[in-house]
């Protein structure tokens, strides 16, 4: 069990790792050296010898390992990003980068996208050490640089470039489930995330003929561009369910006492209320405009013009995704992937999942355990190149009424003292039986 220590150092690690800023901006702009040394001295603290390592200087990951009990057992990665995205102070009620504590809260840039998962690691380990706990199988530890960006500099470089530091991984945990879902009827729902999206940021460029502003242009990129994501930004996908949906959906209507009909979805989800939510983004492939360029004088019609699109494509429907593109984006414009990266599908009935279940039921026996699907992407797509099945794992107790989902990338980001306490107790049990 966790002791009163390790819920006194989580708040801690919490508010002082949000307090090293580690903006990434993209593009490289970003150092995360300062908080990955704090990691290592907290992990040599505990009696590990955690090694640094960069792609790029300043861009620094974190890795260690924990011996087990069992040598026959299959290594577990247990790992979270130090990145975090920009964030602007004039907007937040609290300074982003302060790591204040106030009435019972800890805010700042990170305190959910997830130096509090960074921390929980911390603080459950430096525990272990104290009580001489070991768990039952090896446990790889990883802080990455780049999450919030391409992951080049994070667990892209490290599956590339130095894949003998998790050897004998066969799973890990990381971003985001075990957080508590309120559907606003009094029930609390605790999804743990078995699946990914995968990533497909994409390049449209239209090109067409350059002239004066006053003539009629038949050819006017701008307007052959602005054609293209119209089509791409009404377009309705083709319900597509993967078997982490389907789960996710029978246990859903299950606990709601709805009849599972799997041929009319978008009707389930109707009936499931609020916490359709948890599957809505996750039933479809998507694609949603986000950045237009092009043009520089009111009267010169450009030979070209750029846009970029987020799209998301389902396990199994990556093809299904790149053949649609290439009709909503029409003769004259063509487009390329900015960033690729691969679906994930993790079993449901696994001994790690069912071991996560008990751990979240012990500590929240009121609540309900559902798998889903994330919609986004975490560094668990890189990890899988190695082999590794990634769970999205991340316990918090939340109060009702605390929007989890807006905390990412949001202002005013911010966690509850409490629910830090839970999420150590929580990995501290499932950790030491995984």
């Amino acid at each position: 069990m966790a002791d009163g220590q390790a819920l006194d150092e989580v708040v801690r690690f919490t508010s002082d790792l949000i307090r090293i800023d580690t903006t990434n901006r993209g593009g490289g702009d970003c150092r995360e050296r300062p908080a990955a040394e704090y990691a290592a001295e907290q992990l040599a603290g505990a009696g590990l010898e955690p090694v640094l390592l960069e792609n790029t200087p300043g861009r620094t990951n974190v890795v260690a390992r924990i011996e087990g009990s069992d040598p026959s057992a299959d290594a577990l990665l247990v790992h979270g990003h130090l990145d975090v995205v920009p964030a602007e102070a004039a907007d937040w009620r609290v300074h982003p980068f302060s790591g204040e504590v106030r009435d019972g809260v800890v805010w700042g840039r990170g305190a959910v996208d997830m130096k509090n998962m960074d921390a929980m690691i911390l603080a459950v380990v430096r525990a272990w050490a104290r009580q001489g706990v070991r768990p039952r199988r090896d446990l790889v530890i990883a802080f990455t640089a780049d999450e919030e960006a391409s992951a080049e500099d994070g667990s892209g470089f490290l599956a590339d470039r130095h894949p003998g530091l998790f050897e004998g991984c066969t799973e890990g945990v990381s971003e985001s489930g075990a957080f508590t879902f309120h559907d606003g009827a009094g029930r609390q729902i605790y999804p743990i995330a078995a699946g990914e999206r995968g990533t497909g940021w994409l390049k449209l460029t239209a090109r067409g003929r350059a002239g004066h502003g006053s003539k009629v242009n038949r050819e006017n990129a701008v307007t052959r561009l602005a054609a293209a994501i119209t089509r791409i930004g009404e377009h309705e996908w083709p319900l597509r369910l993967t078997p982490t949906v389907r789960a996710a959906l029978t246990e859903l209507a299950a606990l709601y006492g709805i009849e599972t009909d799997l041929s009319d979805v978008d009707s389930l989800l109707e009936k499931l209320g609020p916490a359709a939510d948890l599957v809505a983004s996750t039933v479809r492939n998507s694609a949603n405009p986000t950045m237009l360029s092009a043009g520089y004088k009111v009267n010169v019609v450009p030979g070209q013009a750029v846009a970029h699109v987020d799209g998301r494509h389902l396990a199994g429907h990556e093809e299904e995704f790149r053949a649609t593109l290439d009709e909503l984006t029409g003769p004259h414009v063509d487009w390329e992937f900015d960033h690729r990266e691969v679906a994930l599908q993790a079993p449901v009935d696994s001994p790690t999942y069912a071991r996560m279940a008990d751990a979240v039921r012990e500590f929240a026996p009121e609540g309900h355990v559902v798998p889903y699907c994330m919609s986004g992407g975490t560094d668990a797509k890189q990890f899988s190149r190695l082999g590794i099945t990634g769970y999205g794992f991340t316990p918090l107790k939340l109060p009702e009424g605390y929007d989890y989902q807006a905390m990412f990338h949001g202002v005013d980001e911010r966690v509850p003292v409490d629910a830090l306490h839970f999420g150590v107790r929580v990995l501290d049990r499932f950790l030491r039986t995984a």
